[in-house]
């Protein structure tokens, strides 16, 4: 029996930041090195970023991300690295590949076999196939590399790469979070691990781009499809794992192999294990994705605090702690903006909810510029009745405010609308959906009061009042408003979009009764008729299998609808 020592560098990278990046490549390497690794893993396009979208159409950028690789190979001396890049061949065609580099010589490029275009993906767009499949040996040791769907295929390069004799497989991963994705992962290539008899060794990035999260928790699973070792969820981390096998003679046709000269001579220090960390609970899981994804969305893009309209409702109030967490207490402005139908309690709760959290606060009444706008407008308005009209008015009064205080102190403006009021247009074009990030975009309302539970249990105290908790929801922009004047209960609204939006459900498919039916109808007409609104929204966070933005494209003139 022979040890090889692997680690996995989950690394949270910067999409065009090819310095950075390998900065970050450059410092996991010497940790790696340190703890005596013969090999070092990382993520999928980690010299690029993942994704790279359209950068990629630029010749320039595939130039840079090629020089970018060759700075790091001097740093490999005595030590294995498998790393994600940009491959392009003498056609000029570009592939998804991993270097596998060692010594300060770059040895073999692996080149993805399986490219996703279903979902946030679009692979086929930019990349081709790659066709060889490879393994490498490591003092008699036979590794295979596979980059990420690779490794989902019960017939892929993997299958292929263990029946050449890889015993253990390495797979570069960048693969979006959605809630439950970190269990089927592990069920996925716990199954890879007993179908190959083969040790899994799984890397994936860390970090926010755009609306996609990264959760890292990359993990060993052994040839008995058990979890040895894991990454910790939503920050960065070096794993390291001994794994011990028995050499034999690499086989099988059709698999390219490569000998890699062993690293080191001695391990130094004791048999690793690594350490399996639990699974989080499912709101601490969404709240540190939503923590992660705000902080690195302001920070990637230049943005160092953020200004959010506070109402003394729930969603502003539970965006307000994500950002409180995300950015820290001195990074973070709330504005209370009371109009003519803002309730005291409302008022009070905004600054307590301020207090508590310990961010800036201020008060701007829009009485007197709702009052001006009023004036203007009445030879247009005429003798009509007050409606919508009136009311959206104070929401784009309120757009403003929060707009020109960004533009005057570099602030980012947090929206507050959720998914349940996103999906039936219960929002305001260039008013509550003014701004240049939507936190819980994708947090349906049910689900807003299951976090801003989690959260005042986090803490040593609660830090959003009870009164806001107990209030029932209400847009406060006419006298007595509520919420369920206008939408269906929540916990209905939210049952429908479920099946509607996420699982693309036919209307006579989750509902059965005609009283049902006419309100599942009148809900899917809001659903199809504000496809327009959407399309204007900010970018927000993805939590759901199906978010509102790259997962649900949807034409915005569209006259299909079900029978």
């Amino acid at each position: 029996m022979k040890n090889i020592r692997i680690a996995l560098a989950q690394i949270n990278t910067t999409v065009g930041d090819l310095n950075g990046n390998a900065e970050k490549i450059v410092s996991a390497i010497q940790k790696a090195r340190a703890m005596s690794s013969d090999v070092v893993v990382f993520p999928e396009l980690s010299i690029t970023g993942y994704p790279p979208e359209d950068l990629l159409l630029k010749k320039h950028f595939i130039d840079d991300n090629l020089a970018t690789l060759k700075t790091v190979t001097p740093h490999t001396k005595n030590i294995t690295v498998v790393i994600g890049f940009v491959d392009r061949d003498s056609q000029k065609s570009l592939f998804n590949a991993a270097a596998v580099i060692a010594n300060g010589k770059l040895k073999s490029v692996y080149r993805k076999n399986n490219l996703p275009n279903y979902g946030v993906f679009d692979e086929k767009r930019y990349f081709q196939k790659g066709e060889k499949v490879k393994i490498f040996s490591c003092d008699g040791i036979s590794l295979g590399i596979s980059i990420c769907e690779d490794i989902w295929s019960d017939n892929g390069p993997c299958m292929l790469q263990a029946k050449a004799g890889a015993q253990i497989l390495l797979n570069l991963s960048a693969s979006p979070y959605h809630l439950g994705k970190m269990k089927q992962r592990e069920k996925v290539l716990s199954a890879c691990a007993k179908k190959l008899k083969a040790t899994v060794c799984y890397c994936n990035l860390v970090g926010g781009q755009d609306e996609l999260i990264f959760d890292g928790g990359s993990f060993f699973v052994d040839p008995k499809g058990k979890t040895f070792a894991t990454g910790k969820q939503f920050e960065e981390d070096l794993i390291v794992a001994d794994i011990a096998v028995s050499p034999k003679a690499s086989k099988g046709k059709g698999v390219e192999k490569i000998r890699v000269e062993k690293n080191f001579k001695t391990k130094a220090g004791i048999f690793i294990k690594g350490r399996v960390h639990k699974h989080l609970k499912t709101e601490e899981e969404i709240y540190q994705a939503l923590v992660l994804g705000t902080r690195d969305y302001l920070y990637k893009n230049g943005f160092k605090k953020a200004v959010i309209g506070i109402s003394g409702g729930i969603d502003s109030a539970l965006v307000a702690a994500i950002a409180r967490d995300a950015l820290g207490a001195k990074n973070v402005l709330g504005v209370s903006m009371p109009s003519p139908y803002t309730s005291s309690g409302t008022k009070k709760d905004a600054k307590r909810l301020a207090q508590n959290l310990g961010i800036e606060f201020m008060e701007l009444s829009i009485k007197s510029i709702f009052a001006e706008y009023l004036k203007i407008l009445k030879t247009i308005f005429g003798k009509t009745p007050s409606d919508v009209a009136e009311q959206n008015l104070q929401a784009r009064i309120r757009g403003n405010i929060l707009m020109a205080i960004s533009n005057k102190h570099g602030h980012l403006v947090l929206t507050t609308g959720n998914k349940s009021e996103t999906a039936v247009g219960y929002c305001t074009l260039y008013g509550d959906m003014a701004g240049g990030f939507a936190v819980i975009k994708d947090i349906p309302k049910t689900r807003v009061y299951k976090l801003v539970e989690f959260r005042n249990k986090k803490g040593k105290k609660a830090v959003i009042p009870q009164s806001i908790i107990k209030r029932a929801p209400t847009a406060e922009l006419k006298k007595n408003q509520k919420d369920q004047d206008s939408l269906p209960a929540y916990d209905v609204l939210d049952a429908i979009l479920a099946a509607y939006v996420e699982g693309d459900q036919a209307i006579g498919k989750f509902l059965k009764d005609k009283k049902a039916r006419s309100l599942v109808k009148k809900t899917v007409d809001l659903v199809d008729h504000m496809e327009y609104k959407r399309r204007q929204a900010p970018l927000g966070i993805k939590i759901s299998p199906k978010a509102f933005g790259k997962d649900r494209r949807l034409p915005i003139t569209n006259k299909y609808r079900e029978k």
